[in-house]
């Protein structure tokens, strides 16, 4: 036995440790920053040349961009530290804090507006967008009552009714700001981790035509969306109004062709495409590094995603629901939001004013999906250390 013994541990001498979490995960994020940071430098330098009377300097947004990328980052090292059991204990809370600051932004004088939108409130160094950490909120609070509802799904009053109750109450402040596409995001979150959490199908169904009709009654209500409908349906009937940022965004992508025209050679970043370092970064993506540029990032994202429900599934065989929950919910959010911002700069879907995670210009943005990641990377080191015998 002694012999056996001593051949183990010669045998395991020098042997890689079993990885303490996802590696793989960690990489996909910080190639796509800095793809993402290279790209937005790429993309605004003619902006922040244009801007030099207002003090910007050509390195303007390349330096805002990664000093974003180094505060997010030290942010998702603080999340990884927190425990899972905390981020469920806090999830009411940190909820409560969001539709705290979703109020502060629409008050006058807090709140900025920007081209009839606030959605930001000014803060020393930055502003702080609520939308963006309400994502975080919607998916650690969605996880935490369906956890907590779990014997009440398949109620219409006791499982479906105060969730319903709650984003109603959020949708309607999202949409005073305007922000119909964080709208969108948080409303999937919330029901898609409801599903996942095992809500009646039928209650479902009967939901997602409730929502299809709401979006669409939306649509109908606010002229600007309508214009976006009618933009979005035939952009060249109008190239010049209604259709240009989208017009502009498919020629982009036409002269990316197959490798794209080569890094820093965008013609329609040059002040045709508007908001071309943030909503539309994609499209000179596709201009610069073409179709395999785009595939390759799309192919990232579906990493991400595939990773977030893998890590998922593993918590519900170790009966970690509210882990799994969250980590599904964090790939649905990335994946949903990744499609939309895609979509929109391909002309599949209207255009919304969602950033590309990860990538686009935008400092909380950044902060809360790299916070969300932590979180997953926490949930995915945590089942680590549950399989290998320790306590977390």
């Amino acid at each position: 036995m002694a012999t056996a013994t001593l051949r183990s541990r010669a045998t395991n001498v020098g042997a890689t440790p079993p990885a303490e979490f996802d590696r793989s995960l960690v990489w996909v994020t910080a190639l796509l920053l800095g793809l993402g940071l290279v790209m937005v430098y790429s993309a605004s330098i003619a902006i922040a040349e244009a801007g030099r009377h207002t003090g910007y300097q050509p390195l303007h947004y390349l330096i805002r961009h990664a000093i974003f990328i180094a505060i997010s980052v030290i942010a998702a090292l603080v999340a990884f530290q927190v425990p899972v059991r905390v981020w469920q204990q806090s999830a009411l809370y940190l909820f409560g804090i969001g539709l705290v600051l979703l109020v502060l932004v629409l008050i006058p004088g807090i709140g900025r507006d920007v081209n009839g939108a606030r959605r930001w409130i000014p803060l020393v160094f930055f502003n702080l967008q609520p939308s963006e950490l309400m994502k975080v909120f919607a998916v650690l609070y969605a996880a935490d009552y369906t956890v907590r509802k779990a014997a009440f799904m398949h109620s219409l009053r006791k499982g479906f009714m105060p969730m319903f109750i709650v984003m109603l109450l959020t949708g309607g402040l999202l949409l005073r700001e305007p922000d119909f596409g964080a709208f969108g995001v948080i409303t999937v979150i919330a029901m898609g981790i409801l599903f996942l959490g095992g809500m009646n199908w039928k209650l479902f169904a009967g939901l997602v035509v409730m929502l299809i009709a709401g979006f669409i009654a939306l649509i109908y209500v606010a002229p600007y969306r309508m214009e976006r409908m009618r933009g979005f349906m035939d952009p060249w009937s109008d190239e010049y109004g209604k259709g240009y940022q989208l017009s502009h965004s498919l020629i982009a992508f036409g002269r990316g062709e197959w490798f794209g025209v080569g890094l820093g050679g965008s013609v329609e970043k040059l002040f045709y495409l508007p908001e071309a370092h943030t909503d539309f970064l994609l499209a000179v993506i596709a201009e610069e590094l073409g179709f395999v540029g785009v595939l390759a990032i799309t192919l990232l994202f579906v990493w991400i995603v595939w990773r977030a429900f893998a890590i998922g599934r593993r918590a519900v065989l170790q009966e970690r629901y509210y882990a799994a929950l969250v980590a599904q919910g964090i790939g649905l959010w990335i994946g949903v939001q990744a499609v939309i911002n895609m979509g929109v700069n391909m002309g599949v879907l209207p255009t919304k004013g969602l950033t590309l995670p990860l990538m686009s210009f935008g400092g909380s943005a950044i902060a809360a999906t790299c916070v969300a990641l932590a979180i997953l990377l926490r949930i995915d080191w945590e089942g680590r250390q549950l399989a290998r015998g320790f306590k977390v």
